[in-house]
């Protein structure tokens, strides 16, 4: 059997010229439908998860560790004055591979406001961070106040005593703290064998966002310089945020060898891997099991190919008999049920993976449609607002990301589970015998 007759005899078990009702027809098209409907979560699933996984990979590097980072011993000379250790941390740009330096010191501290009083980590940082660091300047959103007024009081140009601080919108919400407001940090300090509390008051500049909550809830900024001036230094970190040309480049383990070799003894260096790894691997874990369930679905509806191409066969049965009594060879015809199948799993393909990417594409718009639809029965109800994308456990918005290659992936996974599924019935059909069945005729 030529394969122009082969190709031939496909095309006419896909698209007969008959206009007899074909329920093995109807079952072939029904299974494409299935696989197309299937295909579209899992498009979804694995974009958005995509878009997810790397917003919140960008905001923890840029924002909490960058690319690599120096944790300097507490008690040598080169930590002792904020302009020491300003000046320390900028040597390290001497190192090859370094494109930038954030020095920055953390304490742990209670903040009170208006409605009570919280833990925090306080992060002393340079004036200008917002506007010099690019992780800063893209990932946080101004909510409330202008940054620009956090460089200009830290530099004495402002209209109060009080030293500036940069809050999270969270903590802004639960202590009913605004712009212009002051928040009291308490640290605490030793004497002798008493634990001694010191306050020191700031005054808020801005309230910002980063769109991701469970990483900036605790976040409070103020100056290198007021920190070292008004708080207990006692329980205080100093680390170097170091920023290199790319935080995935293999060329990372080499440039922190490098600064391990600056540094010496003086501070541990760890690239950003190293210090997210618990993070990363709950990322990639989940990512794993939601495109394990989907592709589930997938085979599960791609089962149905096969109960398709059994009912086929018997309904051809008359032609496959008539077909090897003229010569056709049995891979003939098991090759054009096979294409009938790949035809079919290429059938919701083509429907699934258009509808998929357009629905990742307008994600955030169908998300808050939703949100505003739900919201309004809930109000209705009386019930409270309804966030569907909750930044306490989310992104706010969903960072839209076209996974080619995934996709791809997924285009040849489903045209190989076509033929896997269908392999058996047809090749039954390859070795049906036409003696025996047109007996049965």
């Amino acid at each position: 059997m030529k394969l122009s007759y082969t190709l031939k005899f496909a095309e006419s078990l896909i698209f007969p010229k008959t206009e007899r009702k074909s329920i093995a027809r109807r079952s072939l098209f029904g299974a494409m439908l299935c696989i197309g409907l299937s295909i579209i979560p899992l498009v979804v699933v694995t974009s958005i998860c995509n878009g997810m996984i790397d917003g919140m990979t960008e905001r923890i590097i840029g924002l909490s560790s960058s690319h690599i980072q120096a944790f300097v011993a507490p008690n040598i000379s080169k930590v002792k004055t904020a302009e020491a250790f300003v000046e320390y941390a900028k040597k390290a740009k001497e190192c090859r591979g370094v494109k930038n330096v954030y020095p920055e010191v953390q304490i742990s501290a209670l903040a009170a406001g208006k409605n009570g009083r919280t833990g925090i980590e306080l992060r002393a940082v340079e004036r200008d961070i917002f506007e010099k660091n690019a992780s800063f300047k893209k990932l946080f959103d101004v909510c409330e106040g202008e940054l620009v007024d956090f460089a200009e009081i830290a530099a004495g140009g402002g209209v109060t005593s009080l030293p500036p601080a940069i809050i999270g919108q969270k903590m802004s919400s639960d202590m009913n703290l605004h712009s212009g407001d002051t928040l009291r940090v308490i640290t605490t300090r030793a004497f002798g064998d008493r634990i001694i509390p010191k306050l020191t008051s700031y005054r808020i500049a801005a309230v910002v966002s980063s769109g991701y909550q469970e990483l900036d809830q605790f976040w409070v900024f103020v100056p290198i310089e007021s920190a070292y001036k008004s708080l207990s230094m006692e329980s205080a970190s100093y680390n170097i945020m170091i920023e290199t040309a790319d935080a995935f480049s293999p060329e990372l383990v080499a440039i922190q060898k490098r600064l391990d070799d600056f540094f010496g003894r003086y501070a541990n260096v760890y690239r950003w891997d190293q210090i997210h790894t618990a993070e990363f691997e709950n990322f990639s874990s989940t990512k794993v099991m939601l495109v394990f369930v989907m592709m589930l679905i997938v085979l599960v509806a791609t089962v149905n190919i096969s109960s398709a191409i059994v009912m086929l066969v018997m309904e051809r049965q008359k032609e496959i008999a008539i077909l090897k009594s003229i010569g056709a060879k049995p891979s003939g015809i098991t090759f054009a049920f096979l294409l009938a199948a790949v035809s079919c799993g290429a059938g919701g393909i083509i429907l699934g993976v258009p509808i998929g990417i357009i629905l990742t594409v307008f994600s955030n718009q169908i998300v808050h449609g939703l949100e505003r639809l739900m919201n309004l029965f809930s109000a209705f109800g009386g019930g409270g607002q309804v966030h569907l994308m909750d930044p306490a456990y989310y992104l706010a918005e969903i960072p839209v990301e076209i996974p080619a290659n995934q996709i791809i992936l997924i285009v040849v996974a489903v045209l190989l589970l076509s033929v896997i599924v269908s392999f058996i019935p047809a090749k039954k059909a390859g070795k049906e015998k036409p003696l025996d069945i047109l007996r049965n005729v």
